[in-house]
């Protein structure tokens, strides 16, 4: 017999931990709708009510039903759909790194959009927004709208294992 060594050819599976973007935080996404709601109201300042000073209509009205409410909330509402529709994200998510996607990773469509932008947003409005502190302490950081749209709010770079 001769001293040769047997060589043994073992592979080994080492599992890479997984990696996942961060989600955005309560301070995070609180930041971004303030800055979205100054936008906002920069839009409205700026068009909707000197065309209602340029027609004499009255923006002085406090119920939900003033036109000028009216105008208002459909500039509030088309400016979140549109901008998370077609880029994933508002003014100030953009600022702040963060957008939205949905859980499984496909694209946004046009209901999920409307559902989490649009019934969503009206939700915690009504609710004098207190629904969104649960951003701060549900699992990844989930809004209410965020559960019911299976959608998560993520920071664009920053990733987490």
């Amino acid at each position: 017999m001769s001293d040769a060594m047997e060589v043994v050819n073992t592979t080994s599976i080492v599992e890479s931990p997984s990696i996942k973007q961060k989600t955005a935080g309560f301070w995070m996404r609180f930041w971004a709708f303030i800055l979205d709601s100054l936008v906002i109201s920069a839009i409205v300042g700026i068009s909707v009510r000197p065309l209602f000073a340029l027609m004499n209509w009255n923006t002085a009205g406090d119920a939900w039903y003033a036109p000028f409410t009216i105008v208002s909330g459909l500039i509030f509402y088309a400016y979140f759909v549109l901008l998370t529709k077609f880029f994933k994200q508002t003014l100030g998510k953009m600022a702040f790194g963060i957008k939205v996607q949905k859980d499984n990773g496909e694209a946004l469509d046009w209901m999920t959009v409307l559902f989490r932008e649009g019934v969503g947003r009206f939700i915690n409005g009504t609710l004098l927004y207190l629904p969104y502190l649960i951003v701060a302490f549900a699992p990844d950081n989930k809004s209410i709208a965020d559960y019911f749209a299976d959608t998560v709010v993520i920071h664009e770079n920053i990733y987490t294992q």
